[in-house]
């Protein structure tokens, strides 16, 4: 990987071989065939039995619950590695592991850890995380309009959510609603529930080989064994949000790696005026920016890690890490297509495809400004959120 302080040295060689088979099964199955799924729109489903037998999902998570027990840092260099082939397949991998293992792993009963966990660590079952909805956004507890009514043994859901990743091919969903009293309580939601319908997002100029949903809920009846014991608060849905922007922190340096690479190799064979254009100043300076923020990147996801497999993580430490590594590789990606000139705006290279999908990973998961407002509180006790 790209690496410029050694800071893979920093790694236990445990991750260090994680992190290296990541890369070989990737770049053998997975790195020829994206330009081709991201252009047609296609989510590479058959793949996702493969990730989990390499231990892509949930791999943070405990062996007994089938996922690999791996690290804090290694999980990240599993994102790390998936988002250098494309954002959407670490999305569908975040997803899956962060925003849907997670919070049964957290919140659920011991019967739902061993019914759901192993099936979807094994990529047996995919799942969806239904919490933003249309007018949620950057508010999702105070504009959450998905009800949950109790009814005997069970409970009715209606409401719709916005912006669900896999929510078309899940066989459950993670479903956080309001019940009576107002607490926000989160249920497992098998997706052939009647009521339940997940009609696909079209058109799509980013994250194109991700699937992105609607989540419809008319009168959908769970059983109240299907509710998550340990939810009733916003605290439970952000928690996971903040797994998943620790694994972004990881994943979008892959893809601050794959634009500079890229860019690196066509400035030195580009020949204008007699010379390489690696050669001129202005794009010395561009590359110079990509490398030494993909280091810097790379030393913060690193202690982010430290901290997380030590306890000492909070949740405004992720907000930091998530707000800095998708701007500047978003960044990065801009200028690697400038470097490019008009090769950049074609899949046949990286950089415009990586470019349009950190445009969606910049905005989701918390913006850079929500997260700018989530740090300034914690610095200065004020509150600029409200």
């Amino acid at each position: 990987m790209l690496d410029y302080y050694q800071v893979t040295e920093l790694f236990s060689p445990e991750e260090r071989q994680v992190q290296a088979a990541a890369r070989k099964f990737l770049d053998a199955e997975v790195m020829p065939h994206i330009r081709d799924w991201w252009e047609r729109g296609e989510f590479p489903r058959h793949l996702v039995r493969a990730f989990g037998e390499m231990g892509f999902l949930g791999s943070n998570l405990p062996e007994e619950y089938g996922a690999a027990g791996v690290s804090a840092n290694a999980y990240g260099l599993i994102m790390y590695e998936l988002e250098r082939v494309d954002s959407g397949l670490r999305s569908f991998a975040s997803v899956q592991g962060a925003l849907v293992m997670y919070p049964i792993y957290a919140y659920g009963s011991e019967e739902q850890k061993r019914e759901y966990l192993p099936k979807l660590a094994a990529g047996e079952i995919v799942g969806a995380f239904g919490l933003t909805e249309p007018d949620g956004g950057s508010d999702p507890g105070g504009n959450m309009k998905t009800k949950a009514v109790k009814d005997g043994d069970h409970y009715v859901l209606n409401g719709t959510k916005m912006w669900i990743t896999n929510g078309s091919i899940a066989q459950i969903a993670i479903v956080w609603a309001k019940d009576e009293e107002g607490k926000i309580l989160g249920f497992i939601v098998p997706t052939d529930t009647p009521g339940f319908s997940a009609p696909e997002i079209h058109h799509k100029m980013s994250l194109r080989a991700s699937v992105t949903s609607e989540l419809v809920l008319e009168d959908v009846r769970v059983h109240k064994d299907q509710l998550l014991p340990g939810s009733g608060s916003l605290r439970a849905p952000l928690s996971c949000l903040t797994q998943a922007r620790y694994g972004i922190a990881w994943g979008v340096l892959g893809a601050l790696e794959a634009v500079y690479t890229e860019a690196l190799e066509f400035s030195k064979s580009r020949i204008t005026f007699g010379r390489p254009i690696a050669a001129r100043q202005l794009i010395q300076d561009k590359l110079v920016y990509m490398l030494s923020e993909h280091t810097k990147g790379l030393l913060l996801a690193w202690k982010l890690g430290k901290m997380k497999d030590a306890g000492t993580l909070k949740h405004t430490h992720v907000s930091l890490a998530k707000r800095n590594n998708v701007r500047v590789a978003l960044k990065s990606a801009r200028l690697a297509r400038e470097i490019l000139g008009a090769n950049g705006i074609t899949v046949e290279y990286h950089a415009i495809r990586h470019m349009l999908n950190l445009e969606t990973v910049d905005t989701y998961e918390g913006t850079h400004d929500i997260h700018t407002l989530i740090l300034g509180r914690d610095v200065t006790g004020e509150n600029a959120l409200t």
